[in-house]
């Protein structure tokens, strides 16, 4: 057995089971280390990007062993975000702006010719539920870069995101982390809210 096989199934270890659900070390650490980074992108503080590089690739990790590919690729995506968005936003944080009407309908546009083009790709490789996996990731990622660009529009597309990964990891029976984006889907609010008052804080 090479050492990396024996590193995966100890990070897959179930720790409890609770209503019938296996939680496994790797998962558990994942959700709380998601959950740290998410609510820390709310109040626009450099340090979330630490804590959103750790998040993101413990759950590249755990999507892998799920077959969830677009899933776990995106996860390299946030990864590279993290030191982007680190360096980006500096000590000040996020200077929350907003988008034009004509650049919502571009970015809308744009992630749904992506996320047409990708799914037979996807379902090419094999992958478990190719077209909301696609949708996540495009979206994910156009959600990631206007986040770093501090744009507060990234709430909005974060909320549609992961409402839709909510419904697929359920369907994946990775329902405890189903669970963590019902959370995830509650803080793009707030995240909204709280930009509004940050871009208040700034202009005024």
């Amino acid at each position: 057995m090479s050492i990396f096989t024996s590193i995966n199934d100890s990070a897959l270890t179930v720790l409890f089971t609770a209503w019938g659900y296996d939680m496994t070390a790797l998962e558990l650490v994942a959700v709380i280390t998601s959950l740290i980074g998410v609510w820390l992108g709310t109040t626009g503080k450099q340090i979330m990007w630490p804590w959103w590089g750790l998040s993101s690739a413990l759950y590249g990790w755990l999507f892998f062993d799920f077959q969830l590919y677009a899933s776990a690729l995106l996860q390299i995506v946030f990864i590279a975000a993290s030191i982007w968005g680190w360096f980006g936003w500096g000590p000040s944080g996020a200077k929350s702006q907003v988008l034009s009407w004509r650049n919502r309908a571009l970015v809308l546009l744009i992630g749904i010719l992506v996320w047409l083009a990708i799914t037979p790709v996807l379902i090419s490789w094999g992958a478990a539920a190719a077209k909301p996996d696609a949708f996540g990731l495009v979206f994910s990622v156009i959600a990631q870069i206007i986040m770093v660009l501090e744009f507060r529009e990234n709430w909005i597309l974060w909320f549609v995101v992961d409402g839709a990964y909510t419904v697929l990891y359920w369907q994946q029976d990775l329902k405890f982390t189903s669970v963590l984006y019902i959370v995830f889907t509650a803080i793009a609010l707030r995240g909204w809210v709280a930009w509004q008052r940050l871009q208040i804080t700034i202009s005024s």
